[in-house]
């Protein structure tokens, strides 16, 4: 039942309030909880996390162990952290903090304490902005119509599986891999298989739900020397189940639909400006005058599109 949603820019500019408006117009598909992963100006050094602890009562005390687990990997806060609490239990967060020695190692030692406050994305690019409640009032809450960006993705989640926390939420980020995220609608039918392999490979999962697994297996792909491409097109095959899924990088966004064709897409490309959505309703908010809809439609589809009309690097 899930909504999903796609934006690029052809440059530099708000794309916060598109993706808001995307969202609002798929609340009805689930307003459980609304996610958004925006990619801003690059920067050349340091990375922005974005996350949220299980427990405000412990934000000192959770501060404290952080800041110990990142001097311990040869980093340190940029600037004080920005959290955000409400009338709920958990607290949310955006971060600034310079280069660990190694990124995949300070993930590692950064999840150990992933039971009191978990990391939901790391990027020079990327920020993941989840919370519980329907687009606008995430917006409302994290300022995300004020933020910039070339793209990003958006989630209306309808809880079915999973409690409605943030961390429960879409996006996903595909955990090491710096400024990859995911959303997701449909459900993968061989999740524990892949689940138990990507696990003896090393790589850690924070939560049960599917699409986690989806951007972490395209990206062991594409470190294991496959192009975006081919690993979208290898995910036909390897990945069972119903599914339509965006992923997204620095570079722009890609699109796997699974040979069953049983989920909705549409989307209207613009001369490098682009809105994907499950529904037609919500990319008619940002292009309203009179232009061509493509139903993307069909089994076994892929697709990638570069910002700026360049090509999707790997």
């Amino acid at each position: 039942m899930c909504g999903i949603a796609g934006r690029i820019l052809s440059s530099l500019g708000k794309v916060g309030p598109d993706l808001v408006e995307l969202m609002d117009a798929q609340k009805h598909r689930g307003a459980d909880s609304t996610g958004f992963a925006i990619y801003g100006p690059p920067r050349d050094t340091g990375y922005v996390l974005r996350g949220m602890g299980f427990d405000k009562s412990r934000i000192n005390a959770d501060l404290e162990d952080f800041t110990n687990i990142l001097r311990d990997n040869a980093a340190d806060f940029l600037c004080d952290p920005d959290i955000k609490t409400d009338r709920a239990g958990h607290y949310c967060f955006r971060m600034e903090i310079s280069d660990p020695d190694n990124i995949a190692g300070w993930v590692h030692d950064a999840d150990s304490i992933c039971d009191r406050i978990e990391v939901q994305s790391c990027g020079r690019s990327l920020e993941i902005i989840k919370d519980i409640g329907c687009a606008a009032e995430v917006a409302d809450k994290h300022g995300v119509r004020e933020m910039m960006g070339t793209h990003g993705l958006g989630h209306a989640r309808l809880a079915t599986e999973s409690s409605v926390l943030p961390n429960a939420s879409h996006p996903f980020w595909a955990r090491p891999f710096s400024d990859v995220a995911i959303v997701h609608n449909g459900q993968i039918t061989n999740y524990f298989t892949w689940r138990d392999r990507l696990e003896r490979r090393g790589y850690r999962f924070l939560t049960g739900n599917d699409s986690e697994l989806i951007a972490v297996w395209v990206s062991d792909r594409i470190k294991a020397g496959m192009t975006m491409e081919q690993a979208l097109e290898k995910s036909l095959s390897a990945i069972d189940g119903v599914f339509t899924y965006m992923i997204a990088n620095p570079g722009g966004i890609g699109l796997a639909k699974d040979r069953f064709a049983m989920k909705p897409l549409v989307l209207i490309d613009d001369h490098g400006s682009l809105a994907m959505a499950t529904e037609e309703q919500a990319v008619r908010r940002i292009f309203a005058d009179e232009c061509d809809v493509i139903n993307y439609d069909g089994p076994s589809l892929t697709g990638i599109w570069g910002v700026g009309n360049r090509k999707l690097a790997a």
